[in-house]
């Protein structure tokens, strides 16, 4: 079907209301990304084409960013590209090259504040057979929910030794009595109400949609207390506010209920980041989904992809209110570009949450089904197969081929 022939997804309210063949962009990305999507659109095309017989089909609509927009345009990240995205409600993304330092600006940051979409969500849960440095990685079944747009990840930042870098240290130094050295880079790290709250609140809501047992705000609120202990304490106002009926606190728990969780409630917790990370690791049992600051959730969400076999094999998504891109969590790998050898279950992952946002969680599910049947079966590309033993070593394309037959 011709692009023509599609029809855009809207929102009436907060619902979306998605079409039988939906327009949908996507980035193929840089490096590896071209491989990994042409094997995520045949495993999506097929899924769909067996769920629901023809009745509804996903109308592919290519743009530009990264290196393929700067070779054709000279931008890299072209206007058009966030004017589609926003446009058609729902695109999806393979990896970005962003350089460290100097340069161009990280182009999954600017995407995201761009379209404003406050909430990174990265569900982490293992997958049968994938090989892994925990010894019952099974127990990890986590969502993460982190805050995209604000924190040291605004860009609010100078070089050290620029005009505006030593005009705010002599600021900081005369007016309110610091002692920053003249030599200092500096960064500014806005945190907000309205960013922390409608963050939370899609954790929340998220929690309770899906029948999760309980929400923890991770957060280093000891040190930065008016930034990350705010972040705290506008989660907890928040939960008494919106959903008191449903949420009990950690302290409520053991004074009214005896420490016992009560049927039907998602119980509401707190801790400090550096902790998390330890019992995230010896108690994942413990934690459901994580609401959390931007750096804080960039960190969690890719040491909890290790202990289920590394940023592979874990999708993302970036989602505002009207407007949502999925996305492969990993890097651009360039020296395998073009060697149809990468795992493309990151990608492949991240359509499946794309499938089931738009409410075809039938085709979502077959995919999800496919992967594991097709990872149990020990057929794997190389990331996975040097792990594996007995395993039979595939292409990208051929990955992507069998799980098409387990589905």
């Amino acid at each position: 079907m011709s692009q023509e022939q599609g029809q855009r997804i809207t929102y009436e309210g907060k619902a979306i209301r998605v079409p039988d063949y939906p327009v949908i962009p996507f980035i193929e990305g840089d490096g590896i990304g071209p491989d990994i999507w042409r094997a995520t659109q045949r495993v999506v095309d097929a899924a769909v084409e067996k769920s629901y017989g023809g009745r509804r089909g996903i109308v592919w609509k290519e743009v530009l960013a990264g290196e393929k927009a700067f070779n054709a345009t000279g931008q890299w990240l072209p206007q058009e590209t966030l004017e589609t995205l926003k446009e058609y409600k729902v695109g999806i993304k393979g990896p970005l090259t962003t350089p460290v330092g100097g340069g161009i600006r990280s182009l999954n940051v600017t995407i995201r504040q761009e379209l404003d979409l406050y909430a990174c969500v990265r569900p982490v849960r293992y997958i049968a057979g994938v090989p892994s440095p925990m010894r019952a990685p099974e127990k990890v079944d986590m969502v993460i929910f982190r805050e995209n747009t604000e924190d040291v990840y605004a860009g609010i930042e100078w070089p050290s030794g620029s005009p505006e870098a030593l005009k705010l240290i002599q600021f900081l130094n005369q007016e309110l009595k610091r002692n920053i050295s003249d030599t200092a880079g500096i960064g500014i790290k806005p945190i907000t109400k309205e960013g922390s709250e409608r963050l939370i609140r899609r954790a929340i809501q998220y929690a309770v949609d899906h029948n999760r047992r309980s929400v923890t705000l991770m957060h280093k609120g000891n040190i930065m207390k008016f930034t990350e202990g705010a972040f705290r304490d506008w989660g907890y106002e928040l939960a008494a506010r919106e959903f008191s009926q449903v949420i009990v606190t950690e302290d409520a728990l053991y004074k009214e209920y005896d420490g016992k969780m009560p049927a039907g409630k998602i119980l509401l917790k707190d801790r400090i980041a550096d902790i998390t990370f330890q019992q995230v690791l010896l108690r994942p049992s413990e934690f459901d989904v994580i609401a959390c600051p931007n750096l804080n959730g960039d960190y969690l969400s890719d040491a909890l992809a290790a202990q289920v076999g590394g940023v592979g094999m874990a999708p993302g998504s970036n989602i505002s209110d009207a407007v949502a891109v999925f996305e492969a969590t990993h890097g651009t790998a360039p020296k395998y570009a073009n060697l149809d050898k990468v795992n493309p279950s990151s990608l492949i992952l991240s359509a499946i949450m794309m499938l089931e946002h738009m409410g075809w969680s039938e085709a979502g599910e077959r995919i999800r089904k496919g992967l594991e049947a097709t990872i149990a079966a020990k057929v794997v590309t190389y990331d996975l197969a040097r792990q594996t033993a007995g395993a039979r070593e595939v292409k990208t394309s051929e990955f992507a081929t069998a799980i098409i037959e387990a589905l």
